[in-house]
């Protein structure tokens, strides 16, 4: 069935057809709607779960802790400094291996206070242990909640689905919705490995001694830095889950193919401007009017952001001539967050391209086609004066 619904109800259809039995919600623009539209299906009935409005978004994401701990599929969203608020439960969450979903409807975060788009809301959780997953349109979203479910619970890791504030959440735009009972054979019903059982109590996750020690059965357990380094591995494993679960998702739906990264006109590129979210879109209006201009030009759109996809990155932008990195964040005091990320992935490459920096959109700042043609450009014809200092596009001073 095909509709024209926001982004914000393409992800509260999502969580329908994933059959999330507890639901944490605290509003906060512009996520609201979501948590809103999935009170509507539970009180009418189309949806059977718990939906507990909750005091902080500390709480909602406490209760889905509570949730996952009990064996229970759960979800929350948030936005900007509520994201910020979780930040204690957000490590906990992960650290406890809970394979809880959140969409992250991405806001710049105050002071001062702003509702308007940019990333620095996510970017700023990068290291915390979740998958991060960001979205370009609204199929993309209800299709990558469904699988970010199967996602966490194969790996035993918390999922950030992220997409765009108001340039996504707001807007209207045609999206596909599987049958319930196509999903249901992609996800099936949730069977941890081990939940809090009153037959059986237990502890979990209580203080972790420096060393490794022996368990209650004497077995030898590990201490804090063993803990840390599977945490670790099991990221780094999650790149191929996340490739196979697309794989089984387009058995079932006819729709994915772009897991890690989402390319547009880079078979043949000299030039790749890379980016995460909505702006991917914007940018290929762009390289159809450089490649008018004669210059090949193409886009790569990161749809897995955490683990980094380092190898698959590598593979397809070495071979270009430059590479261009455009973001609505930044590492304050060094520079974009991703164009490190970037830097990093081509460092051991045989043919290094130069790769540039642009910094853009921050607060809801408009990001206007031929500002990121004419910066683009700049960069193609570059002559050594542009460097390893982000540039800032739309700055007015």
């Amino acid at each position: 069935m095909h509709i024209i619904e926001s982004g914000n109800v393409a992800a509260a259809t999502g969580v329908k057809l994933s059959r999330a039995e507890v639901i944490a919600a605290y509003p906060i623009t512009p996520q609201t709607p979501l948590t809103e539209k999935l009170s509507e299906l539970v009180d009418s009935g189309e949806m059977k779960a718990e939906y507990i409005p909750v005091e902080s978004e500390h709480s909602a994401l406490a209760v889905c802790i509570a949730a996952s701990s009990s064996g229970s599929r759960a979800f929350t969203a948030t936005s900007a400094n509520g994201l910020l608020y979780m930040n204690e439960q957000i490590h906990w969450a992960a650290g406890a291996r809970l394979p809880i979903v959140m969409c992250v409807v991405n806001r710049g975060i105050g002071a001062p206070w702003t509702v308007w788009n940019d990333h620095q809301d996510s970017i700023s959780q990068r290291d915390t242990g979740w998958i991060q997953l960001y979205q370009c349109d609204h199929q993309q979203i209800i299709d990558t909640v469904i699988q970010a479910f199967l996602i966490a619970e194969t790996v035993s890791i918390p999922v950030m689905v992220c997409y765009d504030g108001y340039l996504l959440s707001h807007t209207y735009m045609p999206f596909e919705i599987p049958g319930q009972s196509e999903i249901d054979k992609f996800l099936p019903k949730f069977k941890p490995a081990y939940f809090l059982d009153p037959k059986n109590p237990a502890n979990l996750n209580t203080v972790t001694l420096p060393d490794v020690r022996p368990d209650v059965r004497g077995d030898l357990a590990p201490g804090y830095m063993e803990i840390r380094h599977n945490l670790h591995m099991d990221m780094r494993r999650t790149i191929s889950v996340v490739e196979e679960v697309d794989r089984k998702y387009q058995k079932v739906t006819g729709r994915g193919g772009t897991p890690l990264v989402e390319k547009y006109e880079c078979d043949d590129a000299d030039f790749i401007a890379v980016c995460l979210g909505s702006l991917s879109y914007q940018l290929r209006d762009v390289v159809d009017m450089m490649r008018k201009e004669g210059i090949k030009a193409g886009v790569f759109g990161i749809r897995l952001y955490r683990p980094f996809p380092d190898q698959a990155i590598a593979n397809a932008l070495s071979r270009a001539k430059g590479v261009v990195v455009f973001e609505k964040a930044l590492s304050y005091g060094n520079q974009g967050a991703l164009f490190a990320d970037i830097k990093s992935a081509l460092y051991n490459s045989g043919n290094k391209p130069f790769v540039h920096n642009y910094i853009l959109g921050l607060g809801g700042r408009e990001i206007k086609t031929q500002d990121l043609f004419n910066s683009f450009m700049a960069s193609c014809k570059d002559d050594g004066k542009i460097g390893d200092e982000p540039q800032w596009i739309g700055l007015k001073m």
